[in-house]
């Protein structure tokens, strides 16, 4: 661990917090927005907890995705889409509480912060199995195929998991509205892992059969 990398994961993390906090509590018209306060709860804390276990175990990995810049041009349109998308959800989120329009009862609630707590879990453990993940899509030097663990059942948990944690979060904050505008990232997705499927196949040895091998990309026996 270095006070370089420390500083820079500090200053990044405070600067997602403050924006989150800001996109979903201006819109709201107030701080006493519980749904928001609960999604900052449950993503931020698990955040900050997963950012110093790897800044001691696994430096390396943390500078690798706090660095992380996307080189192909068809996944920097699907980032650009991703965040109009969050800031479209969250904004969205901040105006259901204002007026009111459509709020999801208790429950629905409690059962999204469950599947988004779960797929954090399986967020965590794909970080664990897979020590070449990238927040780009890149072939890295002396990488290899993983196809154990959950990669034996998917070949890209980590978008199952990120599939889960994004949909979830629009229950969590109380708004169907926002729900809906995250099932874009439906088609997001499949856009991005069309791309990487193609670099991975041209640059990966090995690739072309774990395709062959594990069926499913996301979801199994569903896609």
């Amino acid at each position: 661990m270095t006070k370089k990398l420390f500083f820079q994961a500090i200053v990044k993390f405070v600067i997602g917090l403050l924006l989150f906090a800001l996109f979903l509590f201006v819109p709201a018209g107030t701080i006493h927005y519980p749904n928001g306060w609960l999604l900052i709860a449950v993503l931020f804390v698990p955040m900050f907890i997963a950012g110093i276990v790897m800044m001691f175990k696994n430096p390396a990995l943390l500078k690798k995705r706090l660095n992380a810049r996307e080189a192909e041009q068809e996944q920097k349109t699907v980032v650009a889409l991703s965040g109009i998308m969050f800031l479209g959800a969250f904004v969205v989120a901040g105006l259901n509480f204002r007026f009111m329009l459509f709020p999801l009862p208790n429950w629905a609630v409690i059962a999204g912060t469950v599947i988004f707590l779960l797929a954090y879990a399986l967020y965590a453990e794909v970080l664990r199995e897979n020590t070449f993940l990238s927040r780009t899509v890149e072939v890295q030097e002396n990488q290899k195929v993983i196809d154990t663990g959950v990669y034996g059942i998917v070949r890209h948990p980590m978008y199952s998991a990120t599939l889960f944690l994004f949909l979830s979060m629009g229950i969590i904050l109380g708004s169907p509205l926002s729900f809906a505008i995250l099932l874009l990232y439906i088609p997001i997705i499949a856009k991005r892992m069309k791309n990487e499927e193609k670099v991975l196949e041209e640059g990966l040895d090995g690739y072309q059969e774990y395709k062959s091998k594990v069926k499913y990309k996301v979801i199994p026996f569903v896609w």
